[in-house]
């Protein structure tokens, strides 16, 4: 397992972001253009162009609203709130059997929880069963099922487009069944989270960008598409270096669904990973920096015996510079680069030794 330490601009708190952009969208569907094209429409002897836009408007907006209260009915019942010690956060009902994925920074080092569900005031309780900090997920179950426990339903998060309207799921700030909306702002975003406020450390690929409304408290609740699937995780927000590391709206990230199903079914099968897909050199790592003092590379400070590294013949103290084509200059570098990449794919790692540069032909191993 390869051990990094490293700052990232972005946290696992998830701070606000909020999306005007839908209600202005709406408004040009149904006809609310510029005045040219509406004093055009109104130019009609009978009028009758402006009174299909004027139509229009309660028929577009009453449709998606429609929409919206279908899939709100449909999957709140699916998300819990989940309550730690001293943190709180929310979950997503995995099957009947009481299993509910969240995040791994939810649960942190907490062995039990008290969870509520949208349909009660109850207060349940369940045991964690395991945890994954690699990818940011765990999974808890419920030590009494209650009736009507209703499993959520997870989309192939590979069909997500950008554009998609979306809604975020959870209990933000403590306001449980809260719901906000935005859409999918990109898709296969390589993010890494802060091992400080309450974060993991982990890098984590292909993650779904969105715009939707994303507080403390939405951590491990549901990122859910217009067909009442779940298409991730919220998990992180964006925050602004250049503003002091304050949030940055309307900038969110989810784990993907098909890695939080594969994930949540090894769990729930095994009570462990057994097979994360997450590329590893079997290295601990530490950047280091140049005579101006700029991020120059990642030192080699252990091997880990039979690894990738070790076998490639890479020893403590060598500085790793490039991995496969791309270049390395700090420890958050190589662990998006490692991201991108599978155990048991070959690789070139170019690294430097006693002011030498040298080149090793790798073959990734698993985290």
């Amino acid at each position: 397992m390869d051990s990094f330490r490293t700052r990232t601009p972005f946290r696992a708190l998830r701070p606000v972001a909020l999306l005007a952009g839908l209600a202005c969208s709406l408004a040009l569907v149904a006809g609310c253009s510029d005045s040219g094209s509406s004093s055009s429409a109104s130019s009609k002897k009978d009028g009758s162009t402006t009174q299909a836009a004027e139509a229009a408007v309660p028929m577009a907006s009453g449709d998606l609203q429609s929409d919206y209260l279908k899939v709100i009915k449909e999957v709140l019942p699916s998300v819990v709130q989940i309550q730690a010690s001293s943190d709180l956060g929310s979950g997503v009902v995995f099957d009947d059997q009481g299993h509910i994925v969240t995040n791994a920074h939810v649960v942190g080092n907490e062995k039990t929880f008290k969870v509520t569900t949208a349909n009660s005031e109850d207060v349940l309780t369940a045991k964690l069963v395991y945890s994954y900090p690699e990818q940011d997920l765990a999974v808890v179950k419920l030590d009494k099922v209650p009736g009507g426990l209703k499993a959520a339903t997870f989309a192939d998060s590979s069909k997500v487009e950008v554009g998609q309207i979306v809604l975020a799921m959870g209990s933000p700030l403590g306001l449980s069944s809260s719901v906000t909306q935005g859409i999918v702002s990109a898709t296969g975003r390589t993010v890494s989270e802060g091992s400080s406020g309450g974060g993991t450390g982990a890098t984590i690929a292909n993650m779904v960008q969105t715009s939707a409304a994303i507080n403390p408290g939405n951590s491990g609740g549901a990122l859910v598409n217009l067909n009442g699937q779940v298409i991730g995780i919220p998990t992180l927000a964006a925050t602004d270096p250049d503003l002091g590391g304050s949030a940055a709206p309307g900038i969110g990230f989810a784990i993907p669904s098909s890695m939080v199903k594969t994930v949540a079914d090894q769990i729930v099968k095994d009570g462990k990973v057994t097979d994360s897909g997450r590329a590893a050199l079997g290295i601990t790592g530490r950047t280091v920096v140049d005579d101006s003092y700029r991020a120059a590379g990642v030192a080699v400070v252990e091997v880990k015996a039979g690894g990738a590294a070790d076998k490639a013949g890479i020893q403590p103290g060598d500085i790793i510079t490039k991995l496969g084509d791309t270049g390395i200059t700090t420890i958050t570098s190589l662990s998006e680069a490692l991201a991108g990449d599978k155990p048991g794919q070959r690789t070139t790692v170019t690294y430097t030794r006693n002011g030498a540069s040298k080149k090793a032909d790798v073959t990734l191993g698993e985290q």
